[in-house]
């Protein structure tokens, strides 16, 4: 017997049978079920691929991609756990597959961000959030990725190293660039707009 509600987005006072019935229909492939599964966690989900994206349309495209997976291995979700982690799990490995398939090239030379500081003003204190954004969007796809698991999902390095195919000392390497190119361009917006 089910005991927990499914997390799924929908109204807090929502009978335990909706629910039940929205991932029932959602395996039965029927339509105004996957509907409201994808109408529910699309925004959620959305931003996290705008982390990893660059443009909204390259985040859509990842998103969609996502939710593809997602119900095609929705027999696979234990009810009772989260199903937004559940789901968000599926959304940032699909944002890595598309990393990885993007980053054949060479890594770096990781000697250039050995001892980088910077000590001019913190500008991105003095920034939009979508200021920000655009600028993680701008960063180069190893740096943003590496970016994005680190600071954003809050993966430790080695598990970083892990997901990509990268050591550690790279992924590290990577978050030290990434947050000086950050820097380095929300300094130049704040300049630009001034």
């Amino acid at each position: 017997m089910l005991d927990i509600a499914l997390k799924i987005g929908l109204r807090s006072d929502a009978p335990h049978s909706e629910e039940t019935a929205l991932i029932e229909g959602c395996l039965k492939e029927e339509r105004w079920a996957q509907k409201k599964l994808y109408e529910s966690f699309y925004p959620i989900m959305m931003g996290v691929c705008m982390r990893y994206a660059n443009n909204r349309e390259d985040a859509r495209d990842l998103l969609n991609e996502g939710f593809v997976k997602v119900f095609k291995h929705l027999g696979r979700y234990q009810v009772g756990t989260s199903l937004e982690a559940w789901i968000r799990r599926i959304v940032i490995n699909t944002c890595i597959d598309f990393y990885r398939k993007a980053i054949r090239q060479r890594t770096e030379d990781m000697e250039l961000a050995r001892n980088e500081a910077y000590a001019q003003e913190d500008p991105i204190s003095k920034c939009s959030a979508d200021d920000i954004l655009k600028a993680v969007q701008d960063l180069p796809t190893s740096y943003r990725t590496v970016f994005n698991l680190y600071a954003i999902e809050g993966y430790s390095h080695k598990e970083i190293g892990d997901l990509l195919g990268i050591t550690e000392s790279t992924s590290r390497s990577n978050l030290v660039k990434a947050r000086g190119k950050l820097q380095d361009m929300l300094a130049a917006r704040k300049i630009n707009r001034t």
